[in-house]
């Protein structure tokens, strides 16, 4: 949230966030974490946000704390969605072909569950794997994953839809990007988006691709465009972030750059 919330407000929007956890920090790196599940909490805010007949242009899904979680956000989807509500599911269970602890695999089944009621999904290459129930494999051959995204594509059960599969390596030029297609009816388009590799990872940087991504969209840009601004920020905060030789832990130091991001 400490990524997301500061990108959405910056392109313009309002954001109402509905915290699935309270962690003393994120997942990545970090031993003995405080972990606390606000499931009931959530149905409390939801019921009062259908008290006031609130309605909201964009539904975003990111870090879910437990299983039941994802049944509340879809009835979430169900209750709060009208037809131009865009609707992204960031399947966040992993990274570097690990799935994360606190997930399990009735988590991981129903996030790709949920993946169904989606507009737009963004799993990194691990999440890619683990939703289409393969071994992970740390290719950099940008044309196979043409493959997996037809098979991505495949659940949702939108007409039209995108999947984007983000955190990919093209060894080759030394760049890092993401790939993409976009079915509408029985159409599919593809695209990709590269920048220069950083070779340190931050936590984060999904959450922000996702952000980028979506704010974009929602101000009217194309994907295509919106995909390259997300790549190429995100290049050039890791690169900023690397300089200042900070634990990778403590995430990319984004917010005095956030001029830059149009």
């Amino acid at each position: 949230m400490q990524v997301i919330w500061p990108v959405v407000s910056h392109f313009g929007h309002q954001l109402c966030p509905l915290p699935t956890a309270l962690l003393s920090t994120h997942t990545g790196g970090f031993e003995r974490f405080t972990f606390l599940d606000l499931s009931e909490e959530m149905e409390r805010i939801i019921t009062h946000w259908k008290e006031l007949k609130l309605s909201f242009d964009a539904v975003y899904s990111g870090f879910l704390g437990s299983e039941n979680q994802i049944n509340i956000v879809e009835s979430f989807i169900k209750d709060f969605s009208e037809e131009k509500t865009l609707i992204l599911v960031d399947p966040v269970m992993g990274d570097n072909g690990e799935i994360y602890r606190t997930y399990t695999k009735g988590m991981c089944d129903g996030m790709k569950h949920l993946c169904g009621y989606a507009d737009i999904i963004t799993p990194n290459l691990t999440e890619a794997y683990i939703l289409l129930g393969r071994e992970y494999e740390d290719r950099s051959d940008i044309q196979s994953f043409y493959s997996m995204l037809d098979e991505l594509l495949a659940i949702s059960n939108k007409n039209k839809c995108a999947v984007l599969i983000t955190g990919i390596r093209h060894a080759e030029q030394n760049t890092i990007g993401a790939v993409f297609a976009v079915k509408e009816n029985d159409k599919i388009t593809y695209g990709n988006s590269f920048a220069a590799y950083c070779d340190r990872f931050f936590p984060g940087s999904g959450d922000m691709f996702s952000s980028i991504l979506l704010s974009k969209l929602l101000n009217g840009n194309q994907l295509k465009e919106s995909v390259k601004t997300a790549v190429q920020f995100i290049s050039g905060v890791s690169k900023h972030t690397r300089s200042l030789n900070t634990p990778y832990t403590y995430g990319l130091d984004f917010e005095r750059l956030l001029g830059e991001l149009q």
